[in-house]
């Protein structure tokens, strides 16, 4: 198995992380245990979860996720995984996170409800990798960096990260960590994939030049790529689906950001890349959001132990340079409205 670390830490990582989203909500407990053990005897070694998560976001079983990961964590030696998590950030433009009430924030005071509550949940005395989720807009940046700065000096957290963040907030947060010696973000966890490669812009530059590692999440659009929304319907029990019975039209607006005309057109083409490979369109998606240097670990996710293999198949596809060139053919074509 090839490791990869995570911007300057001393994190190595798998190129494969295991996402959690779905764990407690459309993924039971037992099923999740047994897609956590097939990941970790295939080898991968980091997992990706967050104190909102399972999604849809819901009151009413927030922090699930954290709780179950944290049961299976306790089958494994500790040290043998390298644990993710997250902050929610402050009310976005989409929804309201229910975290504390919903009324949470990338403060001093939350970081530090926040960390209590998911080494709690998690049943561990430390976080290998704190990110913030998404970026406070009211917050100053400078706030937020010394308190993340307490938990690592605190032993509570060993590396931290952001995630859909930008060029400008990334940059930003890490000067102000390095003129206050505080501890910086190694990592940025963006929507990176054939359907939405706008990180390769001046992102992907600051990774290069800072050494920051990307972790991409969605790598296989939320399902979009691996063709089952190609059919003109929402698969009864599909991620979108799901959101499309929503009664929430910000959650409806979600679904028809991933899934569209120029999407699914996109996807069809990609579809018959795959096929001339030989290698499933999700094998494909996995491989290519994996592929660059900037990338330390691709974060894939499964609701059912049987959507596992086709993503993990990925460890053992590279992309050649004909491959690439066809890929940025497509990419030429059609424009990217996915943020």
């Amino acid at each position: 198995m090839k490791y990869n670390y995570i911007g300057k830490s001393g994190l190595r990582v798998t190129p494969i992380c295991l996402g959690t989203m779905t764990f407690g909500s459309t993924t039971d407990k037992k099923e999740a245990f047994e897609i956590m053990d097939k990941a970790y005897d295939r080898g991968i070694n980091f997992y990706d979860t967050a104190e909102l998560y399972p999604v849809p976001p819901k009151a009413s079983y927030e922090g699930t996720t954290e709780k179950i990961v944290g049961e299976w964590l306790k089958t494994k030696p500790r040290e043998s995984v390298i644990i993710a998590s997250k902050i929610s950030g402050a009310a976005s433009g989409w929804f309201v996170p229910p975290t504390r009430h919903g009324l949470t924030a990338i403060d001093s005071f939350h970081i530090k409800r926040a960390i209590e509550g998911s080494l709690k949940r998690l049943d561990t005395d430390y976080i290998d990798l704190y990110q913030m989720h998404w970026p406070d807009t009211v917050v100053p940046i400078e706030e937020s960096m010394r308190a993340f700065d307490d938990l690592v000096k605190e032993g509570k957290v060993r590396y931290l990260g952001t995630s859909n963040d930008t060029a400008y907030g990334l940059t930003k947060a890490n000067e102000i960590s390095k003129y206050e010696k505080l501890a910086r973000f190694e990592s940025i966890q963006n929507n990176f994939s054939l359907n939405n490669p706008r990180f390769l812009d001046e992102l992907a530059n600051v990774c290069r030049r800072e050494n920051i590692s990307l972790l991409p999440y969605s790598p296989i659009g939320g399902g979009v790529l691996s063709g089952k929304y190609n059919g003109g319907l929402y698969p009864e029990d599909s991620r979108f689906g799901i959101y499309m019975a929503n009664k929430n039209p910000r959650v409806q607006a979600m679904a028809n950001r991933f899934v569209n005309e120029k999407t699914l057109e996109t996807t069809k083409k990609y579809m018959d890349l795959a096929k001339e490979y030989g290698i499933s369109p999700v094998t494909l998606a996995v491989a290519y959001s994996k592929h660059f240097d900037f990338v330390a670990s691709t974060i894939i996710g499964a609701r059912k132990l049987s959507q596992l293999d086709e993503s993990l198949a990925a460890l053992n596809f590279e992309i050649d340079n004909e491959l690439m060139s066809k890929i940025e053919e497509v990419q030429k074509e059609i424009l990217y409205p996915m943020g």
